[in-house]
């Protein structure tokens, strides 16, 4: 029998001191990653997806916009491109790009949802991901399949457990194969994260006992109390309580490594942000309204970044970004 996760951090436990004013002001370090969200077309459609993403969406970057991508990457010599939706692999032009910043010698990373491997004509997807050699991060917000039905649709756990394993025969997450498998670990609701070494102990033994699944990394990371997720807590009296944790739980040292020091977010019409969630909540940079085009000619290194009361969400506890835990 399968046990449960570790508990995380609730609601009435407090957490280390944070600051009574606003989120303190930070500065951007070099760019070394480049985030892109070709679109919010999903075929999922998540209760904590902060992008509103569903299978209904059309909004898609047009192609200018996407040829300007590999342009960008070679100016500014950035190292990492983060593509994210949505489901980025249902834009029609992001194998294209891949192979483009690949063949600059740039690391792909795919925020894929696992299930988009079994969607009709994706059944090649996972090998092109390999041939690429495209670092994966997956998203499966627990190894229980009761809460990942839960929280992103009756069969998704069957159907994203069938995607691990078909990654894992093509060499993800195997020994010296060069192919990264990460997975992803969101709470069920307005909690933060519980250790991520320790949780990330609990996912590799409990996957690879039950599925024969290995992988590499776990990130931990905290939900965002805006979009869908913020109206789910709203609705059942619990978004306060929510961010007074989250302020309650900030802690400075986590401001050195939050991700936005070392990246910039890209919105399907090539507008830039600070971060996906400044994305989403359409708060531009704080040097004002930017397009992807003009880093063509901007190293935005040293500028200041935008920040808000969301942010508390990436410095709580022991930090969340992008690459999980900041701790």
């Amino acid at each position: 029998m399968v046990s449960s996760p570790p508990q995380p951090v609730s609601l009435d436990e407090p957490g280390a001191s944070g600051e009574r004013g606003g989120f303190p002001a930070i500065q951007r370090t070099a760019l070394t990653t480049l985030q892109v969200n070709l679109g919010y077309q999903c075929n999922q459609a998540c209760s904590h997806c902060h992008v509103n993403a569903s299978p209904s969406r059309t909004e898609r970057m047009d192609e200018a916009t996407l040829a300007l991508i590999p342009a960008v990457l070679e100016a500014r010599q950035i190292g990492t491109l983060d593509l994210t939706g949505g489901a980025p692999e249902l834009h029609t032009g992001f194998r294209g790009l891949v192979r483009a910043a690949r063949g600059l010698g740039v690391e792909v990373i795919d925020r894929c949802n696992l299930t988009i491997l079994s969607e009709p004509g994706q059944e090649d997807l996972a090998a092109f991901l390999a041939d690429q050699g495209v670092t994966v991060v997956a998203s499966l917000p627990c190894y229980l399949e009761a809460n990942v039905d839960r929280q992103r649709g009756d069969g998704v756990f069957a159907r994203s457990i069938a995607g691990l394993q078909r990654l894992n025969a093509l060499g993800y997450g195997q020994p010296d194969s060069g192919l990264a498998l990460h997975l992803v670990y969101n709470p069920q609701g307005p909690v933060l994260p519980p250790a991520q070494a320790q949780l990330e102990a609990d996912y590799k033994r409990v996957l690879a006992a039950e599925f024969g699944i290995v992988f590499n990394q776990l990130f931990a990371l905290a939900n965002m109390p805006i979009q869908r997720f913020s109206a789910v807590l709203r609705a059942s009296g619990q978004l306060e309580g929510y961010q007074a944790l989250l302020r309650a739980s900030h802690r400075p040292a986590n401001l050195e490594r939050v991700m936005c020091r070392s990246l910039i977010s890209v919105d399907w019409q090539g507008q830039l942000f600070d971060c996906d969630f400044n994305q989403q909540l359409q708060l531009p940079l704080a040097a004002g309204p930017a397009h992807l085009r003009d880093l063509l000619q901007r190293d935005p290194a040293g500028e200041a970044i935008r920040v808000a009361d969301h942010c508390f969400g990436c410095t709580a506890g022991s930090g969340s970004s992008c690459g999980g835990a900041l701790g």
